[in-house]
């Protein structure tokens, strides 16, 4: 059978497999002319249809791939920028909420919000024609499912009256994309420059990161939110981190350890915590268990903040303590049951990952467990490692059906677009599991258990590791 027939016969199984799933659920297959709504993708909570409907996704790109002219391939990855640069275009110019779901001619929307018409129809359509807005007429545009995703809520007369306050109060998910349609997009179009300066290539110094070139200065993003010019970039950035907690399960943390298997009284430390949003959800579901939330001092003074208003029994009872600790610095909790890092490793280079593992070795006891949670990348090929008797458990992640890519391809792209974005931003990565395999072999962890959850969501992996009798040379 060929290749394109074999992928006909996976689409096909699949499309039937959707439909029987969806129907014994009673939920929808979503319509792409409507908005984007949360049970628009309660169909996906069903494992059989949200499987077949990654197998089709990753069927239909690997079709295109065989059949588009490579030409037209090429182009859509070389012309990606340009896309980006389009919808930045469509995004600040408030394109998706004067549209809302109605068509309108582009001489309206430009009425609306200053822009050229001519120029932003060629954007628009540009987009429509990846599906993202559509054209119903000529010149006349109206939303999708996918362009919907940014509509922030508020009216264009309401933006257009409070620009700086269009991204407060809503769901994140357009100021996530703004943030990366603007300091990650400056910082990609220095990648190659920083990887071919002799200086910079092997570096994992955040002030070394292509972000950096882009700003031409050797600071970090974080030192670059502090200036006056960053300021409302960083309430964005914090808004769109908002929207990635809002797209996982609110019960996500319960769901990554065997918490209740801790005996009582034990310890719990969420290292560089932020404001402790974890140790919320598990200090009201676990009170017998003790919790300390970790961050910078600027952070902690908002953690007090927030727990004051949510859970102010939980701080002056003694159950939940928050403390400053810069975790390069020697930990001085020596007596915790977990070490809990939540998306901290991809924030840093191999060389501060290790300074920060190291420093939880020295702390920990032999019964203490690091918990990582963070991203874990799968290879574009079926790998070996992960079978066999010295397997990690739940190391082995389900692959897609031959002949599609082991990681299902582009259906499975918000992974890679992360890892790239960590290199651009941080001079840091995502990691497959060798990577943290050896990275933790290198501290004197050992890992005991990878936690997958339903649907392998990249935000709920967690990685359980022990310490190791002998840590190996660093």
């Amino acid at each position: 059978m060929s290749a394109i027939r074999q992928l006909l016969e996976l689409i096909t199984q699949s499309v039937e497999a959707l439909e029987d799933a969806c129907q014994s659920s009673r939920t929808a297959i979503p319509d792409l002319q409507k908005p984007f709504a949360p049970s628009s993708e309660d169909f996906r909570q069903i494992p059989a249809a949200a499987e077949a409907a990654a197998i089709i996704s990753a069927a239909a790109l690997q079709l295109d791939a065989i059949l588009a002219h490579p030409s037209v391939s090429l182009y859509r990855i070389v012309g990606g920028h340009f896309k980006s640069a389009a919808l930045r275009i469509c995004l600040e110019s408030n394109v998706t909420e004067i549209l809302i779901l109605k068509g309108i001619h582009v001489k309206e929307i430009a009425a609306k919000n200053g822009q050229d018409p001519q120029k932003l129809a060629r954007c628009i359509r540009y987009l429509a024609t990846h599906h993202f807005y559509r054209e119903i007429k000529p010149n006349v545009f109206a939303n999708t499912r996918i362009s919907s995703m940014l509509n922030t809520g508020k009216s264009i007369q309401d933006i257009l009256a409070n620009p700086e306050e269009k991204h407060e109060k809503t769901l994140g998910v357009a100021a996530l994309a703004a943030h990366h349609l603007d300091e990650a997009f400056k910082a990609s179009a220095y990648a190659w420059e920083t990887l071919a300066d002799p200086a910079t290539v092997r570096s994992g110094d955040p002030e070394a990161s292509p972000f950096a070139r882009a700003m031409g200065r050797p600071e970090t993003l974080w030192k670059y939110y502090e200036r006056p010019e960053g300021g409302l970039k960083h309430r964005r950035f914090n808004i769109g981190m908002q929207g990635i907690e809002a797209l996982q399960p609110p019960d996500a943390i319960l769901q990554v350890y065997q918490w209740n298997s801790l005996a009582p009284n034990s310890i719990i430390v969420d290292v560089g915590g932020g404001v402790g949003t974890s140790c919320l959800t598990l200090a009201a579901k676990y009170p017998m268990l003790k919790f300390v939330v970790q961050d910078r001092d600027q952070v902690i003074v908002k953690a007090k903040e927030l727990w004051n208003t949510k859970m102010p029994t939980a701080t002056a009872s003694g159950q939940v303590k928050l403390e400053s600790h810069d975790f390069f610095k020697p930990q001085p909790q020596t007596t915790a049951s977990v070490f809990l890092l939540k998306q901290i490793m991809h924030d840093w280079s191999d060389e501060y990952c290790v300074k920060i593992l190291t420093q939880l070795w020295e702390a920990a006891t032999p019964t203490t467990t690091l918990l990582l949670m963070d991203s874990i990348i799968p290879l574009a090929c079926h790998d070996p490692n992960a079978e066999g008797p010295n397997a990690i458990p739940g190391a082995c992640t389900k692959e897609a059906p031959t002949p599609l890519l082991a990681n299902y391809g582009g259906a499975n792209d918000m992974v890679y677009n992360a890892d790239f974005d960590m290199f651009l931003l941080f001079n840091s990565q995502e990691r497959t599991l060798t990577q943290f395999v050896d990275l933790l072999t290198r501290t004197g962890w050992k890992i005991t258990a990878v936690n997958r959850q339903p649907g392998d969501s990249s935000f709920l992996q967690s990685i359980e590791a022990k310490k190791d009798q002998v840590k190996s040379v660093i």
